[in-house]
């Protein structure tokens, strides 16, 4: 075996312990500090100075995305003027192997004097930083992976475990589900997934729609000159409710049966009665489900009394790279 791979995996397997250490680890302070980011009136402030600061800021980005407001505070910019950031009502979450880091320890008696509850992520709670915070998440003896152990790999893993952790339970506490995640990810395939049809449909003067009462010569002059050209068309009834669909696929059947008088054949004698309609609250993904399952290109939309509400086309999915 070429000796890289190895070594590779001795870095690997000596990160997994270090993450394993933690999760053997987790225990009352753990609890105590779910609970307090729970009933935070404020803010979880995370900081942190180099390679833990990074793990801060993916933390409180973690925490941020699953409904928890959050912001990285660094900590030479905060004794400079960004020490105004944190609050009363905060929580202010600091990573540090060593728990003396420097920059930190010059916080602490500001950050403290606030009335900000701090909580230490450090090796051990008789370090400076643990001594002076109010919870201490211990880390433990930490041994970090590679040539010499310089370079910080296994403490930072464990650090984003352990705040990935505390983050997604806060989650949990909070059931903050999926349609709660999608808000926050608008631009993410999640976020595209989890739209509504509501949010996708076609309404206004992009929603051909007539009444039964109309002729096929009229509908089809909906179709043609609605935006988009759909190539179908939403039946209603006098009280804009649905009763039928006419596509351009019904208006090729007529002529293949020998349509001779569009002028004067009621629509409703030509459309697909009681045709298959969505809720404005499905789901995007389950849409285009439906769509492919029935093997259609649009589908109307319609309120829990079956009043039309728009038209969703499939190639509103598509543009979305829904699917």
């Amino acid at each position: 075996m070429d000796p890289r791979i190895e070594r590779a995996r001795r870095i690997i397997e000596c990160e997994a312990a270090a993450v394993r250490q933690v999760a053997d680890g987790l225990g009352e302070p753990f609890l105590c500090t779910l609970d307090l980011i729970l009933g935070l009136s404020g803010r979880v402030v995370t900081t942190g100075m180099g390679k833990a600061g990074f793990i801060a800021q993916k933390v409180s980005a973690t925490f941020a995305s699953t409904g928890t407001p959050s912001i990285f505070l660094h900590p030479a910019e905060a004794i400079h003027g960004d020490l105004g950031r944190v609050d009363d009502g905060d929580l202010l979450l600091a990573f540090s192997k060593s728990g003396e880091t420097e920059e930190l320890l010059v916080m602490l008696p500001h950050v403290k004097s606030c009335g900000a509850t701090l909580v230490a992520v450090t090796q051990s709670a008789d370090s400076t930083l643990g001594r002076h915070s109010d919870h201490v998440l211990e880390l433990g003896r930490i041994d970090e992976a590679g040539p010499h152990g310089l370079a910080p790999s296994a403490s930072t893993t464990a650090m984003l475990a352990l705040g990935d952790a505390l983050a997604l339970e806060v989650q949990e506490g909070r059931q903050f589900g999926p349609e709660d995640f999608a808000r926050f990810h608008p631009g993410g395939d999640l976020g595209r997934k989890l739209m509504k049809v509501g949010e996708l449909m076609r309404t206004g003067d992009r929603n051909p729609c007539v009444e039964d009462t109309a002729t096929v010569m009229q509908a089809i002059e909906v179709m043609t000159r609605t935006s988009g050209r759909p190539g179908a068309t939403s039946v209603v009834d006098g009280n804009g409710k649905l009763v039928g669909f006419f596509t351009d696929g019904d208006l090729r059947r007529l002529i293949e049966n020998g349509l001779s008088n569009p002028r004067e054949r009621r629509i409703d004698e030509a459309m697909t009665p009681n045709p298959r309609s969505i809720a404005a609250d499905t789901f995007a993904l389950e849409a285009l489900a439906l769509l492919h399952q029935f093997e259609i290109d649009q589908l109307p939309v319609v309120d829990d009394d079956g009043k039309l509400l728009g038209l969703l086309d499939v190639q509103d999915l598509l543009n979305l790279k829904i699917g």
